[in-house]
């Protein structure tokens, strides 16, 4: 593969998830003409981010997989000749949830499913009360435009994600992601937090030789009372020595596109070759939790 154009859908959500829908279907359309190959949604996109709370009404959100968004995106993939990367509040049976990302090529076809295998649990993220952690595995996909792998939000702070889903072909690693500010926090802690985000991110490309595309909602949602979270925005593109490509504003809705060249990642893995010097039988205490 050649070079190759992402385009990532930053917006702010409704409390209609038809809406929400619709709007992300015309960032994609626009996207595509705009000539994007590869589409990448924020993570939830279909609602608000409603694990601010741990609400029972909000498990009605979520849909099977494939289902009506797959099916719509599906579409819209097959009309432009474009992949598309769709998270979604995944029903898989009775009491079973999953925080998904579908995976369609650009023939439309659903190629597989990623389900988050890191849940977090901290105050306006309690996520563990409606995602069952994921049971996929680290993985890639080959689609007409690359070999991509797909994480979600708390997974990108994890090495060993990226590092696993590299190890499966991986060239370019997508983050579909809602995080932000509380807003309390955010005069005394909000520019260490956004440059950790951003930092350990970049990081994984350095690391595993690849680009990295991440995408972030914005707008301010107070769903559970208090000042509710800020999303920051800044959806970005990195490439495979870390350096930032393009990025998003803070708060603005817009489709950030970025057209990368595949040749790198091999050009780069051979110049810092990590993969050829790992010692892969010195890691198995990596398996551990911890070594008392």
């Amino acid at each position: 593969m050649g070079k190759v154009t992402l385009g990532l859908l930053q917006h702010a959500c409704s409390e209609d998830p038809a809406a929400n829908l619709g709007k992300t279907l015309a960032l994609a359309e626009r996207a595509a003409r705009l000539g994007a190959n590869i589409i990448c949604t924020q993570e939830l996109f279909r609602s608000r981010y409603f694990c601010q709370s741990e609400d029972h009404e909000n498990f009605r959100l979520a849909e099977r997989i494939p289902g009506p968004s797959t099916e719509a995106l599906g579409k819209l993939a097959k009309k432009r000749g474009v992949v598309v990367i769709a998270s979604l509040f995944e029903r898989r049976a009775s009491g079973l949830y999953h925080n998904t990302a579908a995976v369609i090529d650009a023939d439309g076809k659903l190629l597989g499913i990623y389900r988050k295998m890191h849940i977090p649990d901290d105050p306006l993220y309690y996520e563990k009360f409606y995602f069952t952690p994921g049971d996929t595995g680290f993985r890639s996909w080959k689609t007409r435009f690359g070999r991509i792998g797909v994480l979600i939000c708390w997974d990108q702070w994890f090495p060993e994600a990226a590092r696993v889903a590299v190890l499966h072909g991986a060239e370019i690693l997508l983050y579909p992601t809602a995080i932000g500010w509380h807003p309390g926090e955010k005069q005394e802690h909000g520019a260490t937090q956004y440059g950790a985000w951003e930092t350990i991110q970049r990081a994984h490309g350095v690391a595993n030789g690849c680009f990295v595309a991440v995408c972030n909602r914005v707008g301010h949602e107070k769903l559970a009372g208090g000042e509710g979270i800020e999303f920051w925005g800044q959806s970005f593109v990195a490439g495979t020595s870390g350096q930032i490509i393009a990025k998003a504003a803070v708060s603005k809705e817009e489709v950030l596109l970025a057209t990368i060249d595949l040749a790198e990642v091999d050009t780069t893995r051979t110049h810092w070759p990590f993969l050829r010097d790992r010692r892969i039988d010195a890691y198995g205490d990596l398996t551990k939790r911890f070594h008392d």
